[in-house]
């Protein structure tokens, strides 16, 4: 069994047992987290929600808070002597999906 939820703006295919990274959440290491905006669920039973599937969520296990590696963003104008290079570091968190209540 598999769904598809929506979390940071993303639409994310998750399944039981999985583990996936996604836009920071405000929950600290160890904590449960329930994601209610199910669009779609697949297996035996399909449901297609329009737009959320009515009483499913997925539960998932906070496992970490972290920040991706550094993103170089390098701007230049050529003849103009303009250049600006500044770093980006995108924070995530990690998450293992418990279970999928559909």
């Amino acid at each position: 069994m598999y769904a598809i939820i929506e979390t940071g703006g993303k639409q994310i295919k998750v399944e039981a047992g999985q583990v996936i990274y996604i836009e920071k959440l405000d929950a600290v290491e160890g904590d449960t987290v329930t994601f209610d905006k199910v669009l779609f669920v697949g297996g035996d039973d399909v449901k297609v929600g329009s737009p959320l599937v009515e009483g499913a969520s997925v539960t998932a296990k906070v496992e970490k808070q972290g920040r991706a590696k550094k993103l170089t963003v390098f701007k230049y104008k050529a003849k103009k002597n303009y250049r600006k290079k500044q770093g980006h570091r995108q924070p995530y968190t990690k998450v293992t999906v418990d279970a999928i209540n559909a």
